[in-house]
């Protein structure tokens, strides 16, 4: 019997995952993370998130752990999420955890205990692929739920040793009902919304809090440098960004640009949102080892979107993307996931 770690988060996906696990036959473990410190008051894994997890282990009879991984999580996930904001980037902090901990230090952790694999609630799925002779990382059966676009992190190591038995679930009510038919009363808990260290969503306020710093006031200008008015710090503004500016305009109008030399924020219009061409750093490929010419792919710019239509080729250790058609507000900060079909070739950081 192969043994596996699974992570436990208290919620349906993870309660779903260790149910499915343990009936096609695996010795389990359920592991929770404590993610986060005193100083931040946060979602990620609440008191009663770590109770509703060992309540579930203890009706599947499965053994139950909390690790503390909060020094982890203010390390390479808040401090960076900060960091790119006061560089003008917008990043998505989910990766950088998947990628840190849930895949990294959680994958150490279960090495250590002689556990062969690690299963999550996540909606991909990890299978040996015949085209590209190794086991590759999928989109997940239910597109509405897919979240392959945040596992391009995983090194190939990583995704051999993951397993997502969601990914083959026709959709969420599938996985509720899993849930409710093992007796668990997680069925009906709702799912975790928007970045968990930041609940309410005020993203410019978590920072000051975290930092016990201001951010200096600036000025609003078009293109070509005419002043509009005055802005409120420039980590309150992301690319694309048309409400809550509080300027008086004679048309909607966006943020194109973010000038962290002279702490302005550049207005303009809908049209000047649209390009062509990224680059991307913190480049990882899962499919193929290298990329050593152009090659056709779906391309995903972020995650609530469609991918598409591009060629990608690598530059001196860098990601290009060139898309058929422009693309709208291409954020620094953001990931670039490219596909060949439903199979992750890749992707990086965007620049």
């Amino acid at each position: 019997m192969k043994n596996v770690l699974v992570a436990m988060s208290g919620g349906v996906d993870s309660c779903a995952t260790a149910i499915i696990m343990k009936n096609n036959g695996y010795n389990c473990l359920g592991v929770t993370m404590k993610l986060h410190s005193d100083r931040v008051d946060a979602s990620c894994v609440s008191q009663r998130d770590i109770s509703d997890a060992q309540n579930a282990c203890d009706i599947l009879k499965i053994p139950h752990r909390v690790v503390d991984f909060s020094k982890d999580f203010d390390k390479y996930v808040i401090s960076s999420f900060i960091s790119a904001y006061e560089n003008g980037a917008t990043p998505n902090p989910c990766i950088e955890c998947n990628f840190h901990l849930k895949f990294d230090k959680l994958c150490e952790y279960a090495k250590e205990i002689g556990y062969d694999y690690i299963a999550t609630g996540h909606y991909a799925i990890t299978e040996y692929s015949e085209k590209y002779g190794r086991i590759v990382l999928k989109k997940a059966k239910d597109l509405s739920k897919d979240q392959s676009y945040v596992l391009y992190r995983l090194s190939k190591e990583k995704v051999a040793m993951s397993i997502f038995p969601l990914g083959e679930v026709i959709s969420k009510t599938h996985t509720r009902q899993i849930v409710m038919d093992n007796g668990i009363s997680l069925a009906e808990k709702k799912d975790s919304q928007d970045i968990c260290f930041v609940p309410d969503g005020n993203y410019a306020e978590f920072i000051e809090n975290y930092t016990k710093k201001s951010y200096p006031v600036g000025d609003f200008v078009t293109k070509d440098g005419k002043f509009l008015g005055k802005h409120k710090g420039i980590i309150r503004y992301t690319i694309g960004q048309r409400k809550g500016l509080g300027l008086a305009l004679p048309h909607s109008m966006y943020v194109i640009e973010k000038r962290l030399d002279t702490n302005e924020v550049v207005i303009g219009e809908s049209e000047d949102l649209f390009s062509s061409e990224l680059w991307a750093n913190n480049v990882n490929l899962i499919a193929i080892d290298e990329i050593t010419k152009p090659i056709r792919v779906k391309a995903k710019i972020r995650y609530k979107q469609e991918e598409k239509d591009a060629y990608a080729t690598m530059e001196n250790g860098l990601l290009h993307i060139v898309f058929d058609e422009p693309q709208r507000a291409i954020c620094k900060g953001q990931s670039v996931v490219i596909y060949d079909d439903d199979i992750v070739i890749g992707g990086g950081v965007i620049i």
